[in-house]
């Protein structure tokens, strides 16, 4: 007869979420989410099958929280759409300079980076969550041209994308040195599309 587990999967999965998070795929090894986790290296394995499986479970944790967090910012009645999206890159950019000054980025950018292009399907989950988030700030911008804040003359699915693009540049240029200021000026630029 087998065990039962004596550990909370989701507390193992948020540890190594963070694992991943700050070291990247490659570069955390099993020893280090044995270390992350509390996990010995057979509670991993016979949890989660493998280094990948538990990335995939991370990751998707991790995709879980910030798209929880991004409707909930987007819901908020209080702002115009234009608020709520010049909103978003300011959050982008006090999460690179504040809660993350360690430099780690955003999982999701940094898997697009390192992982995505050779492994298809952590592709194709990074593509579902793109799509995801595509269509929240979409559903903004849409509401925003009926109510008159955003022009109604640009195409909303565009405009979204430039937003997301935008977001992920802005990730990729604070890890890359880009200071606030700067960031702050392409937030505003990325706006005059609006």
């Amino acid at each position: 007869m087998a065990r039962p587990r004596k550990f909370d999967e989701v507390r193992a999965v948020d540890a190594a979420m963070e694992a991943f998070w700050a070291a990247g795929y490659e570069a955390t090894s099993t020893q280090d989410l044995c270390d992350a986790t509390g996990l010995g290296r057979s509670s991993i394995y016979n949890t989660f099958k493998s280094k990948h499986d538990l990335f995939e479970r991370a990751l998707a944790r991790y995709m879980e929280c910030k798209n929880a967090e991004l409707t909930e910012f987007l819901d908020d009645d209080t702002r115009t759409a234009r608020q709520k999206l010049r909103g978003v890159l300011q959050r982008i950019i006090d999460e690179e300079f504040t809660r993350h000054p360690d430099g780690r980025g955003c999982l999701v950018v940094n898997t697009a980076i390192e992982v995505a292009s050779h492994d298809a399907p952590v592709a194709a989950t990074l593509e579902r969550d793109y799509g995801v988030r595509l269509e929240m700030v979409r559903a903004v911008i849409e509401r925003g041209q009926r109510d008159g804040d955003i022009a109604a003359d640009r195409d909303s699915r565009t405009l979204a994308h430039l937003l997301i693009a935008a977001i992920g540049g802005i990730r990729v240029s604070a890890r890359a040195g880009v200071d606030r200021a700067a960031l702050e000026g392409v937030a505003d630029a990325t706006l005059t599309a609006f």
